[in-house]
């Protein structure tokens, strides 16, 4: 299989959300609060240029599990 970084990205993206999957899931166990704690990243850009006007807002929402999960995803990919 030819790797690529389309394929990378999708590994990370499919990684980041396994994480938030079980962090989601595990959040009830009181022993892995370290794990499940999400730490929120948000951007929000926003211009008015008398002709167009836009407003964009981006939030994530990390967690140590997310993390995990990507560097997992990254690791199976470099094993293909």
């Amino acid at each position: 299989m030819k790797k690529n970084g389309w394929i990378l990205l999708l590994f990370i993206f499919l990684g980041i959300l396994a994480g938030a999957l079980v962090a989601i899931w595990l959040r009830e166990v009181p022993g892995l609060t370290f794990l499940t704690r999400a730490i929120q990243v948000s951007w929000s850009p926003a211009a008015d240029l008398s002709v167009i006007k836009y407003s964009l807002n981006l939030s994530f929402n990390f967690s140590l599990l997310s993390v995990i999960g990507a560097i997992l995803a990254i690791w199976l990919y470099r094993k293909m």
